[in-house]
């Protein structure tokens, strides 16, 4: 019986020592294993940002070349229409200050009648003579007032062909910004007409009938 109890306290010490030794190695394992814990800190995100359409830059291309804030807006139809108001503008300051420097030219010299320049010659009617038109000739005085009238007239409309040129340089620049405004303006969907019966207070204490018309957007 001895020999009994001696081997049962051996048997208990050396399950003791197992479950200690197991449950040291369980609780290591279970150690390693844990899953890190990151910091919501140390996530660096980086946000998707959408460029803005920017009215600036649409006016600033334009400024540059005109068009260009409209190819900007990708609005391409317009610079064709652009460029032909442009063409039109340049073609009318050409021709006035053309027409304006010769008759210009014309009135001087019949002003001062000098024999080595007859530019006046080249806008003379083909149904008057040199002799007719020059100092002393039966169309002088008309003819002067004719070149002076005319030289006026095609500095006049030379003049308005700057105005226009700049004209149209100034509605490229402001078509190029309101079209870059209307790119981000949001109308919703939402936008609704309503009609109905509404009742007003009128005088002496009466109820009027009618309908109104409210907008929803």
């Amino acid at each position: 019986m001895k020999f009994l109890s001696v081997n049962k306290y051996r048997v208990l010490a050396l399950l003791a020592a197992f479950v200690a030794i197991f449950l040291s190695a369980n609780q290591a394992l279970a150690q390693n294993d844990e899953p890190a814990i990151i910091s919501v800190d140390t996530i660096f995100v980086t946000p998707l940002t959408v460029q803005p359409h920017s009215p600036h830059k649409a006016t600033f291309y334009s400024a540059i070349l005109p068009g260009l804030g409209q190819a900007y807006n990708k609005k391409y139809w317009k610079i064709p229409i652009l460029y032909a108001g442009i063409g039109g503008v340049i073609y009318g300051l050409d021709f006035n200050t053309t027409n304006y420097k010769k008759y210009r030219r014309a009135y001087r010299d019949i002003l001062i009648q000098d024999p080595s320049n007859k530019s006046y010659l080249a806008v003379l009617p083909p149904s008057l003579r040199e002799d007719q038109v020059t100092e002393g000739g039966q169309y002088a005085d008309w003819f002067q007032r004719a070149l002076e009238s005319r030289k006026k007239y095609y500095k006049k409309y030379r003049d308005l062909s700057y105005v226009g040129l700049a004209l149209v340089y100034v509605l490229n620049l402001v078509d190029a910004s309101v079209d870059a405004h209307f790119k981000t303006f949001d109308v919703s969907n939402d936008l609704s007409l309503h009609i109905e019966p509404t009742i007003t207070p009128m005088y002496g204490g009466y109820n009027g009938m009618g309908v109104q018309v409210r907008f929803i957007f």
